[in-house]
């Protein structure tokens, strides 16, 4: 299962169920860590990641 939204220009992944990590895959194509946001994790543990926090 996988679920991206796409807000205020950035993607939010809400739900990775793939092997790889969807956020993984997009760096890998080219889409800045500062334009993706791990949804899934909780607002405060946002900044210990190397994705953008919201």
């Amino acid at each position: 299962m996988l679920h991206l939204d796409i807000i205020d220009g950035k993607i939010w992944v809400q739900q990775d169920g793939t092997e790889v990590g969807i956020a993984n895959k997009l760096v890998e194509i080219g889409v800045p860590k500062h334009d993706i946001v791990l949804g899934i994790d909780p607002p405060k543990m946002r900044q210990y990641t190397e994705f953008a926090v919201g």
